[in-house]
């Protein structure tokens, strides 16, 4: 990775998407965009070389707008990254904790920090973004006023940080996935990856579970399933699963043979390594 390659993120910068670029490509330039169209966008168009988009988090579940738009983005999962998730409540200079009379912040991170919402007996404001709130609790140059974000934001914004880790649950864990216009060329060499595929079962009884058997009777383990509908139809169901296993492992390759009979479409979106956080499940707080 050079310092002139493009990470494309969804929000403004000192958004928790800009921290994860930031920490996994140091030296590079981020690139925000304002919506997650706009960064798929982005990289479809070559105007970055990357994007790193968060696709969930432990708290809040899947980033649905993600799972719906990567499936015909054409972009291809090279990569994950998995970033905890620390909440500070940010004001502008000379603020103090007691003037503080309203907190603006994005629904998720409010509904994440409860118990400093309720200790301090605020209103509550509901933001696009936690960097946008941070940026306009700047702009507004307002002691009553914070925000909660990133420690980030408030570096870049100019705000004191009155309090860190204000979160409820030190759990509260991100998981971004890396994108590339070109698959990752990745050998079967025994080190651990990560296998991501789309798939539309047939409409026909007990589809689903015929579909899936072959990861269990060939000891594949199947970390993610989710399901959605897609064009909206009630009977076109889509599945998006990922696998610790590679493609060319006899076992996967002939699960994927299965998933392929009883279903109309099976599509890898990419197959990467593994992030040691799934084996260490343990991060430090940023």
């Amino acid at each position: 990775m050079t310092a002139q390659q493009r990470i494309a993120f969804q929000g403004m910068h000192g958004a928790y998407s800009d921290q994860a670029a930031r920490r996994a490509f140091p030296g590079a330039t981020t690139v925000p965009c304002r919506t997650f169209e706009g960064a798929f966008g982005a990289l479809r168009d070559g105007d970055v070389d990357l994007a790193v988009i968060p696709i969930d988090n432990t708290l809040a579940g899947r980033v649905a707008d993600v799972h719906h738009i990567l499936p015909d983005s054409g972009a291809h999962i090279i990569g994950e990254t998995f970033l905890r998730i620390n909440h500070a409540l940010v004001a502008v200079p000379g603020a103090r904790i007691s003037d503080i009379k309203e907190i603006r912040s994005h629904v998720h991170a409010l509904g994440q920090c409860r118990k400093i919402r309720q200790e301090l007996g605020v209103n509550t404001v509901v933001g696009p973004d936690t960097a946008g709130c941070a940026k306009e609790v700047a702009d507004l140059g307002d002691k009553s006023i914070a925000a909660i974000a990133p420690v980030l934001a408030a570096e870049i914004y100019g705000l004191d940080v009155l309090r860190t880790e204000v979160e409820d649950a030190a759990h509260n864990t991100t998981r971004f996935i890396i994108l590339a216009r070109e698959p990752l060329d990745i050998a079967n060499d025994g080190t651990p990856v990560v296998t991501s595929f789309v798939f539309r079962v047939r409409n026909v009884a007990a589809a689903l579970y015929k579909a899936l058997g072959g990861f269990a009777t060939n000891g594949i383990n199947m970390t993610k399933l989710e399901s959605y509908m897609v064009e909206g139809h009630f009977t076109a169901t889509q599945f998006f699963a990922e696998v610790e296993a590679h493609p060319e492992q006899l076992g996967l390759r002939h699960a994927l043979e299965e998933l392929q009979f009883f279903s109309h479409e099976v599509r890898i979106l990419g197959v990467y390594p593994s992030h040691s956080f799934r084996r260490e499940n343990d991060l430090p707080a940023e």
